[in-house]
């Protein structure tokens, strides 16, 4: 599907769509803990789904409700210590979603199930090292890499595990979640500096709130450098809290404010927690730096225009939020410089690259760095067609975009806004987008 944005500003308020980060990580606990989960999940998107698919496919009931999600647990899940009754010989189709498959890797290792986890899109292509050795070097026996279906034999023992810090937070987070399927302590040491820590500590609030406590501290790594440890000794595994909420989602309402930023009337996003452990509610300073005036609120937050201008922007911790602030920088006085976001090469496209050729598509300038982009910023833009490269986040920049343009942009693939804001089109035509869609 293709969508032609007319250009104009957008204005408003929206909703904020239901947190990914948060609902991958509260499904996979609650498909472990012994009872019945609420979860209150207000949207759910393709990737969402894939995750609830697959635990599905291990055993667990997990059906939909007006409110979010209602989760069985895989049978024979208990605080005793035999492991989950997880079905045997499992197809677990994890869709485009990397997250599905870098939790799940770990978690089917510790059931020691022989299940096989497949993928579409890019997924075969992105790498699933270091954490594949480390799986390997603690019992795990795994298929080649890059080969799919992925199989899984043998069973995870407990123990210490490292990774560094510049690799996958995903690759920690997968870990930590297999961590109370053992029932035997386990130690994560991730080399300092640790890229994307917000997603870590996501992670281990979702953990605590199914009544897992880890332990943060410091550590050394095999080599002698300095590290982060998480240590997890969960006797009794997962236990249910009863119900859970899946906050707002800091990255997809970064596109709404990143739209305030540039355009004439602001937009507000209810439904954010201003002291959620997500990484990219950064996005407010990082728009601030910018010279948008930021407006943080009870419900959430708003973002107006004022006189914006180019910076330095550091994303080593948020680079998700790469798209939405492009988007600002491109029509921004001056240069900015967008650095530590050389793993948005691997998402699902190669976003350094996919970022720049949207700008310079609508008739904005950009280049790429190793890890990073350069901008020159311009007060209007023509419009033009953007490829989406199959990639959910270039789709919604190129969708702000078009607020700035003089001419009508056309979004190549959009359908691919599914993969985590299935209705994002239509939240943009609520804040006054001009939106036609063409098959």
């Amino acid at each position: 599907m293709d969508v032609t944005v007319g250009p104009g500003p957008l204005s408003g308020e929206l909703a904020a769509p239901s947190s990914k980060s948060e609902a991958h990580r509260l499904l996979v606990c609650s498909a472990f803990a012994p009872g019945v989960t609420d979860i209150a999940c207000a949207t759910s998107s393709q990737d969402i789904d894939a995750t609830a698919s697959c635990l599905e496919a291990l055993g667990a009931r997990i059906a939909r409700t007006r409110a979010g999600f209602r989760v069985r647990p895989v049978p024979g899940t208990s605080a005793t210590d035999n492991l989950p009754e997880a079905r045997r010989g499992a197809l677990l189709d994890c869709g485009e979603s990397g997250s599905t498959l870098r939790f799940l890797l770990p978690v089917v290792a510790a059931l020691g199930c022989d299940a096989r986890l497949t993928g579409h899109g890019r997924l075969p292509e992105r790498p699933l090292s270091p954490l594949y050795e480390e799986l390997v070097a603690h019992g795990a026996r795994l298929s080649p890499q890059g080969a799919f279906p992925l199989s899984v034999g043998g069973r995870l023992e407990a123990g210490r595990f490292s990774l560094p810090g510049d690799v996958s937070s995903q690759f920690v987070t997968g870990l930590l979640l297999a961590a109370p399927l053992l029932r035997a302590p386990v130690e994560v040491v991730v080399g300092e500096p640790v890229e994307s820590r917000p997603y870590i500590d996501i992670t281990v609030s979702a953990l605590r709130a199914f009544g897992v406590e880890v332990s943060e501290g410091r550590a050394r790594t095999p080599g002698g450098r300095q590290a982060r440890s998480y240590v997890v000794c969960a006797p009794g595994g997962y236990a249910t809290p009863g119900s859970v909420r899946v906050g707002g989602d800091w990255s997809n309402a970064a596109f709404w404010l990143a739209a305030g930023a540039i355009g004439e009337g602001g937009v507000a996003v209810r439904g954010l927690d201003l002291a959620s452990a997500q990484g990219d509610r950064q996005v407010l300073a990082a728009l601030a730096l910018l010279g948008a005036r930021v407006l943080r609120r009870a419900d959430g937050a708003a973002c107006e225009r004022d006189l914006l201008r180019g910076r330095e922007l550091d994303v080593s911790s948020c680079p998700d939020l790469v798209p939405p602030l492009a988007a600002v920088a491109a029509v921004a006085e001056g240069t900015t410089r967008i650095r530590g976001a050389a793993r948005l090469r691997i998402k699902e496209s190669d976003r350094l690259e996919t970022v720049s050729a949207a700008i310079r598509a609508v008739g904005g300038r950009a280049e790429t760095t190793p890890d990073g982009l350069v901008i020159e910023g311009a007060p209007e833009l023509a419009g033009g067609t953007v490829d989406a490269a199959n990639d959910h986040r270039i789709a919604m920049m190129a969708a702000v975009l078009a607020s700035r343009c003089s001419g009508p942009v056309t979004i190549l693939g959009a359908e691919c806004v599914a993969k985590s804001y299935p209705a994002f089109f239509e939240d943009l035509a609520a804040l006054g987008g001009i939106v036609r869609k063409e098959r």
